[in-house]
């Protein structure tokens, strides 16, 4: 509805925004602060579709027009508002900001707001400098909510050292500071140090002397990531004007329209012309062929062969053709489309169905096809898996979100890090149902599987392009037998982890292992034992942690803190929450033991476990609990490591192996599926318990210290 009303009143002038602002100051104070959540929200729906490469640091040295266009619209309505600009500054110095600034060109349009407002940036600096270096905050707050936190910190640094240097000098020499660094450099997340060393440098950028400068020689500060972030204290944003926003909202609405053009003017009468010209003379050939065989079968002796006669192909079958009523039958079918512009129309086809099931029934494989020939795929990537997420049901197809979901893999596959971050995004920002917001979960989950090796998906969609195949109608029809899901693919893991431990106990039942010859035949099968010691590329662990887990895991916490944890909230429901529990799991686990950034993942999937537990046990909702329990369990199975478990993650084990108690107590009469979560719930315990009992001098010092 808001949304709906502002493009309305952006587009009829200035005097009705000027009216639209009066009417907020009217409001009361809390409505007011709700209505800025949510235009704040509706600015980082608008612009996000005009941002460019997230590290581009072309952007950093003027300000685009969506950055200035946002910060005018900002400007109108929050500077005459003590209660808005209250509000704001709130925002940005809250814990979890990163809830309602999900997107750096509104941080850099809000920020541009308070340029001019000494008093403020002092606030907002030093709220999240002490933010930045306290010591919990570093080790319980999700890693993308202390990004947000350095990116607002280093902004306000900048404008205010453009203003007021002396402050900022002192500021930076102060204890705050320095311990702050000092807490970060010794944090036991990889990426946790990373930013500190970021905040250093960038810092003693602006006070120091170019000898004297703070320089880490590490090569991770040397990316490209790293530079636009100490380029940040150098940004120094304009308002624009409302003309500016106007600007992103047409070109945002333009942009679908052109290629809607293009794809419904494809030229191709020539290329059917030529055809034709060619098939003509063809068939007088055939035609002659076939007069002249029927001549020599009457002249032909009976020892006389002929080789060189080629019977013609029976013809494909047509189920139109069984159709009673010839006015019924459709012959102009449209043929599946060759090029992606091609499937993006069809994609948005409303009206013919032959054509949007012909355009969804071949995305995937189209997409696969096309990934390794030049750049259709990678250049129109975003712009389909948005379509894909928003994608309806108009035709009532039988099959729908199975081939949506493939064809949102092959996305995905195509462009694993720029797609699964858009995707994460999308989840918790986007106006999405229940349903949609499952395929999204469904689409990172098993496509984080195929990334790192793992071949899940039942439907296999041909990777060779081009490739002899049944005629198009026939193979649309027996290709598509989309069958694996994401539970299922958990499923499989649950019983991976859960099967050693059952051989394990039906061991100590049997009596020891030296009076058995074969007990087990699982054990020694050859077949189990080579797919164990296959290696598989995993492309997905360079990936996995910046755009997969960090944004699901990080986004989570942030929405849940905002919603104080109420029943109410859409993450939260019972249909939901298990579905993206697994998937965080499934990432995880297919990510592997040898991801570089597993320590930060393994203390975030923790805390945000540890947090839900509570409220998972009070509900007893059996779905819930079974993946918190299902997600535990993949945690300390990736994590073959048990020492650095138990050095670093002590009280998490130990409050692991309670919580786990008490949900095999509690579910003692829970029937059928009461019994899976037991069994989970035993998993658990007895993976802990080996930590526990192995490491317990390590475990004991490390609550000792605390």
């Amino acid at each position: 509805m808001v949304e709906q009303t502002t493009d309305g009143l952006l587009a009829n002038g200035d005097n009705t925004v000027t009216k639209l602002k009066k009417l907020i100051h009217g409001l009361k104070a809390h409505e007011q602060i709700k209505y800025l959540a949510v235009l704040m929200l509706y600015i980082s729906r608008r612009v996000s579709k005009r941002e460019g490469s997230v590290f581009d640091l072309s952007n950093l040295k003027s300000t685009p027009i969506p950055v200035a266009g946002s910060a005018a619209l900002l400007i109108d309505i929050v500077i005459e508002s003590d209660i808005l600009k209250s509000a704001l500054i709130d925002i940005l110095t809250a814990d979890n900001s990163s809830a309602t600034i999900n997107s750096p060109t509104l941080l850099r349009a809000v920020m541009a707001l308070f340029a001019a407002d000494q008093d403020s940036l002092e606030i907002i600096m030093e709220k999240n400098l002490g933010k930045f270096g306290d010591r919990l905050y570093i080790k319980h707050s999700p890693i993308l909510q202390q990004e947000t936190t350095v990116q607002i910190l280093l902004l306000a640094t900048g404008y205010l050292h453009r203003k007021q240097p002396m402050f900022v000098f002192t500021v930076a020499r102060s204890s705050t500071h320095t311990q702050g660094i000092s807490n970060r450099l010794a944090a036991s997340s990889e990426r946790a140090r990373w930013l500190g060393m970021i905040v250093g440098m960038a810092l003693s950028d602006l006070i120091d002397k170019a000898d004297n400068r703070m320089v880490f020689d590490d090569d991770e500060v040397k990316t490209d990531e790293a530079k636009w972030y100490l380029q940040l204290t150098r940004c120094n944003d304009k308002p624009g004007s409302l003309q500016d926003f106007r600007d992103v909202l047409l070109s945002n609405s333009g942009k679908k329209t052109t290629i809607i053009a293009k794809s419904k003017t494809v030229p191709s009468p020539q290329k059917s012309h030529k055809q034709k010209q060619v098939s003509r003379p063809e068939a007088k050939t055939n035609r002659k062929k076939l007069t002249t065989s029927v001549l020599k079968i009457v002249e032909l002796d009976d020892d006389d062969e002929e080789d060189d006669l080629i019977p013609y192909p029976k013809p494909d079958s047509d189920p139109s053709d069984s159709e009673e009523d010839p006015t019924l039958i459709q012959r102009n079918k449209p043929r599946p489309p060759v090029y992606i512009r091609d499937l993006i129309s069809g994609l948005r086809e409303t009206e013919s169905y032959d054509r949007f099931n012909v355009a969804l029934t071949n995305a995937a494989s189209l997409i696969r096809r096309k990934v390794n020939f030049g750049k259709e795929v990678s250049d129109h990537a975003e712009e389909l898996c948005s379509i894909l997420m928003n994608l309806r049901d108009t035709f009532e197809m039988e099959n729908f979100e199975d081939l949506r979901q493939d064809a949102m893999i092959a996305v995905l596959i195509a462009k694993p890090s720029e797609i699964a971050l858009q995707l994460a995004t999308s989840f918790f920002t986007g106006d999405y149902s229940i349903q949609q917001r499952t395929t999204i979960l469904a689409a990172l989950g098993l496509g984080a599987r195929e990334l790192a090796g793992f071949n899940d998906q039942s439907s296999s969609a041909e990777t060779s392009f081009p490739s002899k195949q049944l005629p198009r109608h026939l193979h649309a029809l027996y290709s598509n037998s989309h069958t694996n899901t994401l539970n299922l693919t958990a499923a499989k893991l649950e019983h991976t982890a859960l099967e050693p431990l059952a051989l394990e106990a039906a061991d100590k039942l049997t009596g020891p292992n030296a009076l058995k010859v074969r007990p087990f035949s699982s054990r020694l099968d050859p077949t189990k034992q080579a797919a164990r010691s296959r290696r598989i590329e995993n492309k997905l662990a360079a990936v996995v942690a910046d755009a997969f887990f960090f944004p699901l895991a990080g986004r989570f916490q942030a929405a849940y803190r905002a919603a104080g944890g109420a029943p109410a909230s859409v993450y939260l429901s019972p249909f939901l929450l298990p579905t993206f529990l697994r998937t965080l799991a499934v990432v995880l686990n297919a990510a592997g033991p040898g991801t570089l950034a597993l320590p930060a993942m393994t203390a975030e999937l923790w805390d945000l476990l540890l947090v839900l537990r509570a409220a998972a046990l009070a509900e007893r909702d059996v779905q819930v609990l079974e993946a918190l329990l299902f997600a535990m369990l993949m945690l300390l199975e990736v994590n073959e490591d048990k020492e650095r478990l138990a050095r670093d993650h002590g009280r998490e084990l130990v409050e692991t192996q309670e919580w786990s108690r008490m949900v095999l107590e509690c579910m003692q009469d829970g029937g059928q599926e009461g019994e899976r979560v037991r069994m989970l719930a035993a998993g658990v315990i007895i993976r802990v318990g080996e930590v526990v009992e192995r490491w317990q001098r390590i475990m004991t010092g490390s609550f000792i210290d605390s």
